[in-house]
């Protein structure tokens, strides 16, 4: 797919941390502000149970995750919009990335500089926000007027920049995010409006990074304040302990990965939620291919066709797309094999219009 999620967030607040964690990628992670400055990329496999059943019924050599590609940003200052803390060569970074992860720091650790001298959620995150939001205004204003020019003379691509262009400036001079426009707006619109180049229109995605002595922030004040602010902003929101998995990622057992959390009272690591969150966020969905070389999860869009999802695995899949056979993991519980599936009929015939589902097992018949 190429899509990119881009960790966002003030320095010092466990972002290249998390981000180790989830890619195992050995980022520079320093108690100093802008020990980040070149963004580190990795790309981070999606928990996914179904595959691990559907091996249970299909016998294969490997299993083979979906995966996202998240990018770790160095920590924006206030002033960032105006250059401060080398602001506008990272506000470049993030326009290049499909979505944000605004890691926000909810824990007390003397040890650890906060860039603000204390740590208060609400107002970090609205630091960031601002400095996104006001990169955005400029460019937003600029983009406007030279499109109200060519309006004027009846440019029809101009006419529709336009009124894209006006609710989300109103929105960005309110110090609102330019993704609140979006809702009001039909699917061309959202399409023309995602290829401005604002970061603020960017889908976002809030962890709190808290505590290893209370892992589910059930506790934390911070948690509290930001989940609220999340809620109020329509926003989702991750919590997690950046310590404690990177602890985790540093066990090479599965099996001690286990018992670690189950000490911890925890079903499953903080990362496994993020990576399943991100992948919502960037608004993908899996279906799965099973044979006896490998089960995989392959990333298509949500709403994707089936040629489109033929493609992901060929390009000429989808150019001599046939039809597809395709069976749900229901069916594969009900009559353990795929032949029996077959068997009792409930093996589907798919053409070009059909709209793929979360967790369909597919085969493709194609011909080139």
């Amino acid at each position: 797919m190429g899509l990119s999620t881009g960790i966002v967030g003030l320095p010092n607040v466990g972002k290249s941390t998390i981000f180790n964690a989830l890619t195992a990628a050995g980022a520079l992670a320093a108690n100093y502000p802008f020990a980040t400055i070149e963004p580190n990329t990795g790309i981070v496999p999606v928990p996914d149970p179904r595959l691990d059943e559907i091996a249970q019924h299909i016998k294969t050599a490997r299993i083979v995750p979906a995966t996202i590609e998240v990018v770790d940003i160095a920590g924006l200052v206030k002033g960032a919009s105006q250059g401060e803390g080398l602001g506008n060569q990272f506000l470049s970074h993030i326009r290049a990335v499909d979505a944000l992860l605004h890691v926000v720091r909810c824990f007390e650790n003397p040890d650890v500089v906060h860039v603000d001298g204390s740590v208060d959620a609400v107002r970090d995150v609205e630091i960031i926000e601002l400095e996104l939001v006001l990169a955005d205004l400029e460019s937003a204003e600029r983009q406007l007027e030279k499109n109200k020019r060519a309006a004027a003379q009846r440019d029809p691509e101009a006419i529709q920049r336009v009124a894209v262009l006006e609710p989300m400036v109103a929105l960005l001079k309110e110090g609102r995010p330019a993704r609140l426009a979006l809702a009001g707006m039909d699917a061309a619109a959202q399409r023309l409006a995602k290829s401005l180049g604002f970061i603020t229109a960017k889908p976002a995605l809030y962890v709190a990074n808290v505590d290893e002595h209370d892992p589910t922030g059930a506790s934390n004040p911070h948690v509290a304040r930001l989940r609220d602010w999340v809620a109020a902003h329509n926003g989702e929101m991750v919590v997690l302990s950046g310590a404690i998995e990177a602890e985790i990622a540093a066990l090479e057992r599965a099996e001690e990965r286990r018992e670690f959390l189950a000490g911890l009272g925890l079903a499953e690591s903080g990362l496994n939620r993020l990576a399943r969150a991100i992948y919502k966020l960037l608004g993908l969905q899996s279906f799965f291919t099973a044979g006896p070389k490998e089960i995989r999860a392959w990333t298509i869009p949500i709403g994707a066709k089936a040629p489109q999802a033929a493609g992901v695995i060929h390009s000429d899949f989808e150019r001599g797309f046939i039809r597809a056979e395709v069976y749900t993991l229901d069916d594969l519980r009900t009559y353990k094999t795929e032949a029996a599936i077959r068997a009792a009929g409930k093996l589907r015939l798919e053409g070009k219009e059909y709209v793929v589902r979360d967790g369909d097992i597919m085969h493709f018949l194609f011909n080139v």
